[in-house]
C-alpha cells in the first residue's frame, strides 16, 4: 500500500538561534492558546463589581425589556438605582 507524502516542507530551526528568555522578554511577549491570542491582564478590575442574581419577572415585562435591545440589563440597573435614590 502506498504511503502518503507530506506536502508541507518543514524548515529546521537551530535552537541555538533562539533569543535569550529574560524577564523583560516575558513581560512583553504575546501569549497564545493554540492560534488564539490571549491578552495579558485583560480589563482592569472594577472598584465595585456587579454581582449576578436570580430575579423572577413577569414574562411580558421581561419580553419588553429584552426587546429594547442590547444593554437592557444595564438600563434596568440604572432605573433601580434611581428608584432607590442611589
Amino acid at each position: 500500500m502506498p504511503t502518503k507524502k507530506t506536502t508541507a516542507e518543514t524548515t529546521w530551526v537551530d535552537p541555538d538561534d533562539a533569543p535569550e528568555l529574560t524577564a523583560e522578554w516575558f513581560a512583553t511577549a504575546d501569549l497564545y492558546d493554540g492560534d488564539t491570542l490571549i491578552r495579558k491582564g485583560g480589563r482592569p478590575k472594577a472598584a465595585n463589581p456587579k454581582r449576578a442574581v436570580n430575579l423572577r419577572l413577569d414574562a411580558d415585562l421581561l419580553e419588553h425589556l429584552r426587546a429594547s435591545g442590547p444593554g437592557w440589563q444595564s438600563r434596568v440597573n440604572a432605573t433601580l438605582r434611581k428608584a432607590c435614590g442611589l
